[in-house]
């Protein structure tokens, strides 16, 4: 089970996804917890692999809005990086944010 200081640690803005629960420590805690098990990162990574862009786009446009009111800053950041990449239909290697974003997620395991 994570905990505020791991998520301190871990790089997470605590302070502000907190807020954004209403102070609920107990609600953050549940919302954060279920990030590893969001079925959209493999989804970005099964796009990313077909070369679907505009899927690849959906996913990780969505996984950034919920990782950023959570305020997951190490994994947000990816995130944005990869939207911005995907929204512009850049023809580049993505595989390099993919590992970053995936490997950031397996942090919070």
């Amino acid at each position: 089970m994570i905990t505020i200081n791991a998520l301190k640690e871990y790089g997470a803005n605590v302070d502000e996804g907190l807020t954004r629960c209403m102070g609920n420590e107990a609600l953050y805690l549940k919302l954060v917890g279920t990030i590893t098990a969001e079925p959209k990162f493999d989804k970005l990574k099964e796009c990313i692999d077909a070369k679907d862009l505009d899927g690849a786009f959906e996913n990780a446009h969505a996984l950034k809005g919920v990782v950023g009111n959570l305020s997951l800053t190490p994994l947000y950041d990816p995130l944005v990086d990869i939207t911005d990449h995907l929204r512009a239909r850049e023809d580049m290697d993505y595989e390099p944010l993919i590992t970053e974003i995936l490997a950031q997620r397996d942090k919070l395991s």
